[in-house]
């Protein structure tokens, strides 16, 4: 049982070690378009924009809460 309990934290971890990039680059992204939502006085973007990255920093959170 400790073996499979081992094999499965070393799963999550690759699998979080691989995520960790996307989730940095969706960041960016998500912070180009809020800029340009802002620029652009759309609020309905901004809005969408701000929900999207408050759920990419709870994923980063989780994954960094790994290490």
């Amino acid at each position: 049982m400790a073996r499979l309990k081992f094999l499965m934290e070393t799963l999550n971890r690759k699998d979080a070690i691989e995520k960790l990039p996307v989730i940095k680059m969706e960041i960016d992204y998500e912070l180009l378009t809020l800029s340009d939502a802002l620029k652009a006085k759309d609020n309905v973007q901004v809005i969408k924009s701000k929900e999207r990255l408050e759920a990419l920093r709870k994923q980063l959170i989780e994954i960094e809460s790994i290490f």
